[in-house]
């Protein structure tokens, strides 16, 4: 019984594990995607909520990002290397895709 027990532990973790697993281009670690690279910061006038083409009262922007019912819930950016970032109205970065 404990064998059995141990395989499933273990095929349960090898298929965690894999799932896991991203790659070099989408790793948080990779500096494009880095929060501390400073093309992804906030802190640069082209992520800036303070910049009006960011901005949520900006209604004829093209960066905003809304839900279904139409409700603004941040806005994205492209940094020059193609990183793709997504922040909230206040412009904290919740989030990127490559």
């Amino acid at each position: 019984m404990k064998s059995i027990l141990m395989v499933a532990l273990c095929a349960t973790s090898m298929s965690l594990s894999a799932q896991s697993v991203t790659s070099w281009e989408n790793s948080p670690y990779n500096w494009k995607n880095s929060e501390y690279n400073f093309e992804n910061s906030s802190a640069s006038w082209n992520n800036s909520p303070s910049n009006w083409k960011n901005s949520e009262f900006n209604y004829n922007t093209n960066t905003g990002v809304y839900d279904n019912s139409g409700t603004r819930l941040g806005y994205e950016t492209i940094t020059p290397s193609g990183t793709k970032n997504y922040y909230d109205n206040n412009g904290n970065r919740v989030g990127y895709s490559r």
